[in-house]
């Protein structure tokens, strides 16, 4: 049995021991705090077109997210009504969940480690995909990489939002950070 009270995930031993003195070596930092770390990962299913057709795909989806997350995920829904697209106020689209410290952390491991590299015909992630104020957006278009979801049980396959928010000042911080964690970029 795991004992919680003294487990530490993977990434963020490496965060302690080995990132964080390159980093502060790297751009010269005087104080800990300066050091950029992760904040926050939120990852997003959007059901589209799907949704519209039938509610129990939303539904679906949140229960793939979650067991991707090993969390909770919540439903979106429409804001307003749109006409052309069919959709109306209220209305389930997809769904979403945003990780926090140590199942951000776990879930990055899983990410890089695992899911990535069983990617169809996978060269990297874009390099340019920073917001300019320390985050990072990237996608995959099918959920079923993670090993938590059976794809002989799966209905559809759904797309995936992965945003990585980190308390850099600037993408070069960023970029820098998220390589130390061996996020494989391709530029």
């Amino acid at each position: 049995m795991l004992d919680t009270a003294n487990y530490t995930p993977r990434l963020k031993a490496v965060y302690r021991e080995t990132i964080r003195p390159a980093l502060m070596e790297e751009f010269g930092y005087k104080n800990e705090m300066q050091l950029p770390k992760l904040d926050k990962i939120v990852l997003n299913i959007g059901c589209g077109s799907a949704a519209v057709k039938d509610s129990k795909k939303a539904k679906s989806a949140q229960q793939d997210l979650s067991a991707i997350a090993g969390q909770n995920a919540v439903i979106t829904r429409a804001k307003k009504s749109i006409a052309g697209f069919r959709v109306r106020e209220e209305m389930p689209l997809g769904s979403k969940v945003t990780l926090r410290g140590d199942r951000m952390y776990e879930f990055l491991d899983r990410l890089i480690g695992i899911a990535m590299p069983r990617i169809r015909d996978f060269r990297g992630v874009p390099g340019k995909s920073f917001d300019g104020r320390g985050n990072y957006a990237t996608g995959i278009k099918e959920h079923i990489v993670f090993p938590e979801i059976d794809f002989d049980k799966v209905d559809e396959n759904w797309g995936m939002d992965i945003i990585i928010c980190t308390t850099a000042d600037t993408d070069a911080e960023a970029k820098a950070l998220l390589k130390h964690f061996n996020m494989p970029f391709n530029s």
